[in-house]
């Protein structure tokens, strides 16, 4: 028996295998797929892995890359606001596209810059860090009390969409991928940590409002 690391339902359903033959497991209440355990990476391998991406402001298609959850997020933003880039790798280069934009934005990564941010922000950027999730409950907990009443969440992460074709899937193939979101997760996100759902471009991009007060449920199931 094994427990969603997201919603803690007891999942029951079949293994998924992953593209490289790893045994992923399918949440039918939040549809989350999640890695085994055993198949977590440790955080030394981490490290290691994100060392080798040429993640900089030099790179002009990771500049691009990161464009793409900018520029649907610009309407939301102004100058005014205390932003956050969650997650931003050994290169911090979010923060430095968005202050050519005239917008403020701190950066924070358990890894590489691990001094926990500290008060609340208006906005914060998740690029590409959804997928690397060992207990994406406690982490959406965390973001949560970061954001301001009102405050924007933009998330980066690629949806999975057809269950059957998860083992051909390149996105499952990178080890340190081991947790995939559907679009229905994310309306349970929305349920149970209070968040409305604004925006979703091409499966790739979900920007979220934070509400005020509490979650609307915490008993939220997925339609079929």
């Amino acid at each position: 028996m094994i427990a969603c690391p997201l919603c803690f339902n007891e999942v029951f359903s079949s293994e998924i295998k992953g593209p490289s033959r790893q045994l992923f497991h399918y949440c039918e209440n939040c549809r989350l797929v999640f890695s085994e355990k055993q198949d977590l990476p440790n955080r030394q391998n981490e490290k290691e892995r994100y060392l080798k991406h040429e993640n900089s402001i030099q790179n002009k298609g990771y500049v691009r890359h990161l464009n793409q959850a900018i520029h649907p997020a610009l309407p939301y933003l102004r100058e005014n606001m205390r932003g956050l880039d969650y997650g931003c790798g050994p290169v911090p280069t979010l923060n430095r596209l968005l202050e050519k934009k005239g917008l403020n934005c701190e950066f924070y990564d358990p890894i590489f810059f691990p001094e926990h941010p500290l008060g609340r922000y208006d906005y914060i950027f998740a690029t590409e860090c959804f997928e690397h999730f060992f207990s994406p409950d406690a982490e959406l907990h965390k973001l949560t009390h970061l954001l301001e009443s009102g405050g924007i969440l933009i998330v980066m992460t690629t949806l999975w969409e057809d269950i059957d074709k998860f083992e051909a899937w390149k996105y499952a193939q990178d080890p340190t991928h081991v947790v995939f979101y559907h679009q229905k997760t994310f309306e349970f996100i929305c349920a149970k940590y209070g968040f409305e759902l604004l925006a979703n471009h091409n499966n790739r991009v979900i920007i979220l409002r934070k509400q005020n007060g509490n979650a609307s449920s915490f008993n939220f199931r997925c339609s079929r």
